[in-house]
């Protein structure tokens, strides 16, 4: 099941790359009213402030880089960026959004990436929660694998709230790991959506060998940190 939900979640990115920005900039479905917004862009803010004080230097390396809202920030830093997404379309975008010489992009699978050479900072924004249970190890372990000695990580993503998502989606209870998203057009897809609680996932981190430190905004973001132990 798992490699079947991960195409199906690969090809609602590649169809949704059009309509994405909608979430971020609490669009159509996603608006909520002006209040709500200012709280969002509040803790959007708050995040992208922590960032600012992590200070991604040198070579870095986006995975899952999305239409380029954390590229644009990034590239304030880095010496030079690599950012992988396996949508062409959402490169594209990303592309219009950061046309930087600086900005190398690669159209790959995560799962199946093998990054080339070594990277002082590794960055994903709401990728964790896509990632399977069963692949989470995996994963981090490919992320060790693409740091210099002395890199970090910084990552960001979802808390659970019934504001964060479309007006027309439903939240899954607790405990399941598959959300139904649907699109503008209507079309229907099947997507993993894993919400972590920051001290546990702090503690998972730990126990795979990583320096963590993992927080949350008053209602809708997590984001943390962590180098090699």
């Amino acid at each position: 099941m798992s490699d079947d939900l991960i195409e199906q979640q690969k090809a609602y990115y590649r169809v949704r790359a059009g309509e994405y920005d909608e979430w971020f900039l609490r669009q159509g479905r996603y608006d909520h009213g002006p209040e709500f917004r200012a709280r969002w862009e509040g803790e959007v803010e708050e995040v992208r402030e922590a960032l600012r004080r992590f200070d991604p230097v040198g070579r870095v390396l986006e995975l899952a880089c999305g239409t380029g809202w954390w590229t644009e920030q990034l590239i304030g830093s880095a010496n030079h960026l690599t950012c992988v997404d396996a949508s062409a379309e959402v490169l594209a975008l990303n592309a219009e959004r950061v046309p930087d010489p600086r900005v190398r992009r690669v159209q790959a699978d995560i799962f199946a990436f093998a990054p080339e050479g070594g990277y002082d900072v590794v960055f994903f924004s709401f990728w964790l929660s896509h990632v399977p249970p069963e692949r989470f190890d995996a994963f981090w372990e490919m992320v060790r694998g693409a740091l210099n000695p002395g890199g970090r990580v910084f990552f960001v993503d979802s808390l659970r709230s019934e504001l964060s998502t479309a007006s027309d989606h439903v939240l899954p209870d607790e405990d399941d790991i598959i959300a139904e998203r649907k699109l503008n057009d209507g079309s229907r897809y099947s997507i993993y959506k894993i919400f972590y609680d920051p001290a546990r996932l702090q503690a998972r981190l730990e126990t795979l060998g990583w320096r963590a430190a993992a927080k949350a905004t008053e209602s809708f973001f997590l984001y943390g940190e962590a180098e090699r132990a």
